[in-house]
Protein backbone atom coordinates (compact mmCIF):
# COMPACT_ATOMS: atom_id res chain seq x y z
CA UNK A 1 0.00 0.00 0.00
CA UNK A 2 2.80 2.35 0.81
CA UNK A 3 3.70 3.00 -2.67
CA UNK A 4 0.09 4.21 -3.80
CA UNK A 5 0.11 6.23 -0.66
CA UNK A 6 1.15 9.67 -1.17
CA UNK A 7 2.65 11.45 2.20
CA UNK A 8 0.11 14.12 2.82
CA UNK A 9 1.41 15.30 6.27
CA UNK A 10 5.41 15.80 4.55
CA UNK A 11 7.28 16.69 1.75
CA UNK A 12 6.99 19.01 -1.08
CA UNK A 13 3.66 20.51 -1.51
CA UNK A 14 3.38 21.06 -5.12
CA UNK A 15 5.20 18.11 -6.06
CA UNK A 16 2.44 15.83 -4.25
CA UNK A 17 -0.61 18.17 -4.95
CA UNK A 18 0.06 17.76 -8.56
CA UNK A 19 0.95 13.50 -7.94
CA UNK A 20 -2.45 13.39 -5.93
CA UNK A 21 -4.47 15.83 -8.06
CA UNK A 22 -4.05 14.10 -11.91
CA UNK A 23 -5.11 10.54 -10.92
CA UNK A 24 -8.29 12.55 -9.82
CA UNK A 25 -8.68 14.61 -13.00
CA UNK A 26 -8.64 11.57 -15.55
CA UNK A 27 -10.81 9.66 -12.77
CA UNK A 28 -13.40 12.64 -13.84
CA UNK A 29 -12.46 12.09 -17.23
CA UNK A 30 -13.13 8.29 -17.66
CA UNK A 31 -16.40 9.30 -16.27
CA UNK A 32 -17.31 11.53 -18.42
CA UNK A 33 -16.14 9.45 -21.34
CA UNK A 34 -17.69 6.08 -20.55
CA UNK A 35 -21.35 8.61 -19.69
CA UNK A 36 -20.47 10.03 -23.18
CA UNK A 37 -20.21 6.49 -24.63
CA UNK A 38 -23.78 5.55 -22.86
CA UNK A 39 -25.25 8.37 -25.29
CA UNK A 40 -23.20 6.96 -28.16
CA UNK A 41 -24.38 3.44 -27.74
CA UNK A 42 -28.03 4.67 -27.40
CA UNK A 43 -27.87 7.40 -29.85
CA UNK A 44 -26.17 4.83 -32.81
CA UNK A 45 -28.83 2.15 -32.40
CA UNK A 46 -31.98 3.38 -30.47
CA UNK A 47 -32.68 7.08 -31.56
CA UNK A 48 -33.12 10.65 -31.05
CA UNK A 49 -35.69 9.74 -28.66
CA UNK A 50 -33.76 7.38 -26.75
CA UNK A 51 -30.81 9.88 -26.44
CA UNK A 52 -33.40 12.63 -24.98
CA UNK A 53 -34.74 10.04 -22.67
CA UNK A 54 -31.55 9.63 -21.03
CA UNK A 55 -30.71 13.19 -21.08
CA UNK A 56 -33.74 14.43 -18.95
CA UNK A 57 -33.27 12.34 -16.57
CA UNK A 58 -29.58 14.07 -15.50
CA UNK A 59 -30.34 16.94 -13.67
CA UNK A 60 -32.93 14.86 -11.71
CA UNK A 61 -30.31 12.17 -10.71
CA UNK A 62 -28.13 14.66 -9.92
CA UNK A 63 -30.40 16.43 -7.57
CA UNK A 64 -31.23 13.36 -5.28
CA UNK A 65 -27.70 12.06 -5.67
CA UNK A 66 -25.53 15.27 -4.89
CA UNK A 67 -27.08 15.34 -1.36
CA UNK A 68 -25.65 12.40 -0.15
CA UNK A 69 -22.19 12.68 -2.30
CA UNK A 70 -21.96 15.77 -0.07
CA UNK A 71 -22.12 13.60 2.86
CA UNK A 72 -19.54 11.25 1.49
CA UNK A 73 -16.94 14.42 1.51
CA UNK A 74 -17.34 14.62 5.24
CA UNK A 75 -16.30 11.50 5.71
CA UNK A 76 -13.32 12.24 3.68
CA UNK A 77 -12.88 14.71 5.94
CA UNK A 78 -13.37 12.70 8.98
CA UNK A 79 -10.88 10.48 7.79
CA UNK A 80 -8.25 13.20 6.95
CA UNK A 81 -8.73 14.70 10.18
CA UNK A 82 -7.66 11.57 12.26
CA UNK A 83 -4.58 10.96 9.95
CA UNK A 84 -4.01 13.97 10.07
CA UNK A 85 -3.82 13.66 14.44
CA UNK A 86 -2.28 10.40 14.00
CA UNK A 87 -5.53 9.08 16.45
CA UNK A 88 -5.40 5.75 14.39
CA UNK A 89 -8.75 4.70 17.09
CA UNK A 90 -10.83 7.59 15.54
CA UNK A 91 -8.93 6.80 11.98
CA UNK A 92 -10.53 2.72 12.40
CA UNK A 93 -14.13 4.17 13.82
CA UNK A 94 -14.31 6.52 11.08
CA UNK A 95 -14.12 4.05 8.37
CA UNK A 96 -16.64 1.59 10.31
CA UNK A 97 -18.92 3.96 10.59
CA UNK A 98 -18.88 5.45 6.95
CA UNK A 99 -19.29 1.98 5.19
CA UNK A 100 -22.73 1.45 6.96
CA UNK A 101 -23.66 4.60 6.50
CA UNK A 102 -23.29 4.68 2.68
CA UNK A 103 -25.20 2.05 3.00
CA UNK A 104 -28.08 3.50 4.75
CA UNK A 105 -27.66 6.99 2.02
CA UNK A 106 -28.27 4.08 -0.49
CA UNK A 107 -31.03 2.80 0.94
CA UNK A 108 -32.42 6.00 0.74
CA UNK A 109 -32.05 7.38 -2.54
CA UNK A 110 -32.90 4.12 -4.07
CA UNK A 111 -36.23 4.84 -2.29
CA UNK A 112 -36.45 8.29 -2.95
CA UNK A 113 -35.47 7.67 -6.84
CA UNK A 114 -37.48 4.91 -7.45
CA UNK A 115 -40.75 5.68 -6.18
CA UNK A 116 -40.59 9.63 -6.49
CA UNK A 117 -38.61 9.66 -10.08
CA UNK A 118 -41.65 9.30 -12.32
CA UNK A 119 -44.00 11.73 -10.48
CA UNK A 120 -40.98 14.31 -10.45
CA UNK A 121 -40.06 13.97 -14.43
CA UNK A 122 -43.87 15.09 -14.99
CA UNK A 123 -43.33 17.51 -12.68
CA UNK A 124 -40.13 18.56 -15.13
CA UNK A 125 -42.62 18.63 -17.97
CA UNK A 126 -41.14 15.42 -19.71
CA UNK A 127 -41.78 15.55 -23.07
CA UNK A 128 -44.97 12.32 -23.43
CA UNK A 129 -42.47 9.95 -26.11
CA UNK A 130 -39.45 10.58 -23.46
CA UNK A 131 -41.37 10.04 -20.36
CA UNK A 132 -41.69 6.38 -20.23
CA UNK A 133 -38.12 5.71 -20.97
CA UNK A 134 -36.86 8.04 -18.68
CA UNK A 135 -38.80 7.11 -15.91
CA UNK A 136 -37.59 3.14 -16.64
CA UNK A 137 -34.12 4.69 -16.74
CA UNK A 138 -34.52 6.47 -13.47
CA UNK A 139 -35.94 3.45 -11.77
CA UNK A 140 -33.41 1.06 -13.13
CA UNK A 141 -30.73 3.65 -12.31
CA UNK A 142 -31.19 4.08 -8.70
CA UNK A 143 -31.68 0.33 -7.91
CA UNK A 144 -27.90 0.75 -8.01
CA UNK A 145 -27.24 3.41 -5.18
CA UNK A 146 -26.04 1.82 -2.44
CA UNK A 147 -23.24 0.51 -4.58
CA UNK A 148 -23.09 4.58 -5.76
CA UNK A 149 -22.73 5.60 -2.38
CA UNK A 150 -20.20 2.48 -1.31
CA UNK A 151 -18.13 3.56 -3.92
CA UNK A 152 -18.00 7.08 -3.39
CA UNK A 153 -17.33 7.03 0.56
CA UNK A 154 -14.94 4.35 0.26
CA UNK A 155 -12.92 6.49 -2.85
CA UNK A 156 -13.39 9.62 -0.35
CA UNK A 157 -11.67 7.43 2.86
CA UNK A 158 -8.67 6.61 0.30
CA UNK A 159 -8.25 9.78 -1.69
CA UNK A 160 -7.92 11.04 2.49
CA UNK A 161 -5.65 8.53 3.26
CA UNK A 162 -3.43 9.73 0.38
CA UNK A 163 -4.52 6.68 -2.23
CA UNK A 164 -5.79 8.32 -5.22
CA UNK A 165 -4.96 6.21 -7.23
CA UNK A 166 -6.68 3.20 -6.62
CA UNK A 167 -10.31 4.30 -7.35
CA UNK A 168 -9.25 6.00 -10.32
CA UNK A 169 -8.46 1.95 -11.54
CA UNK A 170 -11.74 0.72 -10.04
CA UNK A 171 -13.45 3.64 -11.92
CA UNK A 172 -11.55 2.13 -15.29
CA UNK A 173 -12.78 -1.41 -14.40
CA UNK A 174 -16.34 -0.37 -13.83
CA UNK A 175 -16.47 1.83 -16.95
CA UNK A 176 -15.47 -0.81 -19.39
CA UNK A 177 -17.78 -3.55 -18.09
CA UNK A 178 -20.17 -0.78 -18.65
CA UNK A 179 -19.45 -0.04 -22.11
CA UNK A 180 -19.52 -3.74 -22.77
CA UNK A 181 -22.85 -4.68 -21.24
CA UNK A 182 -23.99 -1.45 -22.76
CA UNK A 183 -23.37 -2.82 -26.18
CA UNK A 184 -24.76 -6.52 -25.20
CA UNK A 185 -28.03 -5.16 -23.70
CA UNK A 186 -28.64 -2.70 -26.38
CA UNK A 187 -27.51 -4.77 -29.43
CA UNK A 188 -27.78 -7.85 -28.76
CA UNK A 189 -30.83 -7.98 -26.50
CA UNK A 190 -32.50 -4.28 -27.71
CA UNK A 191 -32.95 -3.48 -24.11
CA UNK A 192 -33.15 0.09 -25.14
CA UNK A 193 -32.26 2.62 -22.55
CA UNK A 194 -33.23 0.38 -20.03
CA UNK A 195 -30.35 -1.96 -20.98
CA UNK A 196 -28.17 0.82 -20.47
CA UNK A 197 -29.25 1.60 -17.20
CA UNK A 198 -28.67 -2.11 -16.08
CA UNK A 199 -25.19 -1.69 -17.54
CA UNK A 200 -24.54 1.43 -15.22
CA UNK A 201 -25.99 -0.61 -12.40
CA UNK A 202 -23.82 -3.62 -12.68
CA UNK A 203 -20.73 -1.65 -13.19
CA UNK A 204 -21.34 0.48 -10.15
CA UNK A 205 -21.18 -2.51 -8.22
CA UNK A 206 -18.14 -3.67 -9.27
CA UNK A 207 -16.72 -0.18 -8.37
CA UNK A 208 -17.96 -0.67 -5.22
CA UNK A 209 -16.65 -4.27 -4.23
CA UNK A 210 -13.69 -2.92 -5.48
CA UNK A 211 -13.50 -0.15 -2.92
CA UNK A 212 -14.52 -2.12 -0.07
CA UNK A 213 -11.53 -5.01 -1.12
CA UNK A 214 -9.02 -2.42 -1.14
CA UNK A 215 -10.16 -1.06 2.32
CA UNK A 216 -9.81 -4.75 3.69
CA UNK A 217 -6.44 -5.22 2.05
CA UNK A 218 -4.83 -2.04 4.21
CA UNK A 219 -2.42 -2.66 6.25
CA UNK A 220 -2.77 0.65 8.55
CA UNK A 221 -5.51 1.79 11.07
CA UNK A 222 -7.72 2.45 7.63
CA UNK A 223 -8.15 -1.49 6.86
CA UNK A 224 -12.06 -2.40 7.15
CA UNK A 225 -13.31 -5.60 8.93
CA UNK A 226 -16.79 -6.71 8.60
CA UNK A 227 -16.36 -7.16 12.61
CA UNK A 228 -15.57 -4.08 12.99
CA UNK A 229 -18.59 -2.21 10.86
CA UNK A 230 -20.40 -0.09 13.46
CA UNK A 231 -21.78 3.12 13.60
CA UNK A 232 -20.22 5.45 15.89
CA UNK A 233 -22.61 8.43 17.28
CA UNK A 234 -19.80 10.77 16.92
CA UNK A 235 -18.26 9.93 14.53
CA UNK A 236 -21.52 9.83 12.35
CA UNK A 237 -22.51 13.53 13.53
CA UNK A 238 -19.23 14.88 12.64
CA UNK A 239 -19.77 13.56 8.99
CA UNK A 240 -22.90 15.26 8.67
CA UNK A 241 -22.30 18.15 10.25
CA UNK A 242 -19.17 18.83 7.40
CA UNK A 243 -20.81 16.82 4.58
CA UNK A 244 -24.20 17.72 4.94
CA UNK A 245 -23.78 21.31 3.99
CA UNK A 246 -21.38 20.25 1.56
CA UNK A 247 -24.16 18.47 -0.06
CA UNK A 248 -27.03 20.67 0.09
CA UNK A 249 -25.30 23.05 -1.89
CA UNK A 250 -24.57 20.45 -4.69
CA UNK A 251 -28.50 20.63 -4.56
CA UNK A 252 -28.86 24.31 -5.24
CA UNK A 253 -26.66 24.02 -8.09
CA UNK A 254 -28.98 20.62 -9.19
CA UNK A 255 -32.06 22.25 -8.18
CA UNK A 256 -31.64 25.74 -10.49
CA UNK A 257 -30.64 22.66 -13.38
CA UNK A 258 -34.24 21.18 -12.57
CA UNK A 259 -35.84 24.72 -13.46
CA UNK A 260 -33.35 24.83 -16.89
CA UNK A 261 -34.07 21.32 -17.44
CA UNK A 262 -37.98 21.80 -17.13
CA UNK A 263 -37.85 25.00 -19.14
CA UNK A 264 -35.89 23.02 -22.16
CA UNK A 265 -38.80 20.42 -22.29
CA UNK A 266 -40.97 23.37 -23.32
CA UNK A 267 -39.15 23.62 -26.20
CA UNK A 268 -39.82 19.81 -27.45
CA UNK A 269 -37.61 16.62 -28.07
CA UNK A 270 -34.89 18.21 -30.39
CA UNK A 271 -34.02 20.79 -28.13
CA UNK A 272 -33.52 17.95 -25.43
CA UNK A 273 -32.03 15.89 -27.19
CA UNK A 274 -29.31 18.29 -28.37
CA UNK A 275 -28.64 19.69 -24.76
CA UNK A 276 -28.40 16.08 -23.42
CA UNK A 277 -25.25 15.38 -26.20
CA UNK A 278 -23.72 19.16 -25.20
CA UNK A 279 -23.72 18.53 -21.57
CA UNK A 280 -21.19 15.65 -21.71
CA UNK A 281 -18.80 18.12 -23.56
CA UNK A 282 -19.69 20.93 -20.41
CA UNK A 283 -18.41 18.39 -17.89
CA UNK A 284 -14.93 18.16 -18.93
CA UNK A 285 -14.43 21.89 -18.00
CA UNK A 286 -15.55 21.30 -14.72
CA UNK A 287 -13.86 17.88 -13.81
CA UNK A 288 -10.29 19.80 -13.37
CA UNK A 289 -11.71 22.52 -10.73
CA UNK A 290 -13.08 19.70 -8.95
CA UNK A 291 -10.48 17.75 -9.01
CA UNK A 292 -8.35 20.69 -7.05
CA UNK A 293 -11.32 21.40 -4.92
CA UNK A 294 -10.94 17.44 -3.80
CA UNK A 295 -7.45 17.68 -2.91
CA UNK A 296 -7.06 21.05 -1.62
CA UNK A 297 -9.76 20.00 0.92
CA UNK A 298 -8.03 16.50 1.84
CA UNK A 299 -4.28 18.16 2.35
CA UNK A 300 -5.80 20.89 4.28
Amino acid sequence: MKNKNINMLSGPLLINIIKYTIPIILTGILQLLFNAADLVVVGRFCGSVSVGAVGATTSLIHLIVNLFIGVSMGAGVCTAHAIGARDDKILSKTVHTAIPTAILCGIIVTAIGFFASGSILRLMDTPKNYLALSTTYTKIYFLGAVALMVYNFGAAILRAAGDSRSPLIFLTLSGVLNVVLNLIFVILFHLDVAGVALATTISQYLSAILVVIALKRRSDAAKLTIKGIRISHRIIAKIIKIGLPAGLQSCMFSFSNIIIQSSLNSFGEIAVSGCSAAANIEGFSYTAMNSFHQTALNFT
